[in-house]
């Protein structure tokens, strides 16, 4: 696991960790007032509908997703983002396989096992 505080993030030192089917996330980097998160999901796969105390934004690396937030749907592509304010609803069906980059603040202790 990545440590706690570590200013620097190797891709090839993380190991994805299935998260649903057809999602698997890699933690990046994270500090008690962020953290960094790459999302892999295969075409068809759902990040189902959820809700969290955190600020999230997303980036679209690469895939097609819609995005659902609060009952609004967007199709974005490579290099569209989106911003989750807290509590919000939220989630995305990858309309192909596609990867999200996603920073959350405060960092998600849930990630981590805290």
């Amino acid at each position: 696991m990545q440590r706690h505080d570590e200013p620097f993030a190797r891709d090839a030192d993380l190991a994805w960790e299935p998260t649903g089917e057809g999602v698997a996330r890699k933690i990046l980097t994270y500090g008690e007032r962020a953290m960094m998160v790459r999302v892999r999901f295969e075409a068809g796969a759902v990040g189902p509908a959820h809700s969290h105390p955190h600020v999230q934004c997303s980036l679209v690396e690469s895939g097609r997703f819609d995005v659902t937030i609060s009952g609004r749907t967007e199709r974005l592509g490579p290099g569209d983002s989106f911003l989750v304010p807290p509590d919000a609803v939220h989630g995305v069906t990858a309309l192909e396989a596609g990867v999200l980059v996603d920073v959350f603040t405060p960092m998600r202790e849930d990630f981590v096992g805290r």
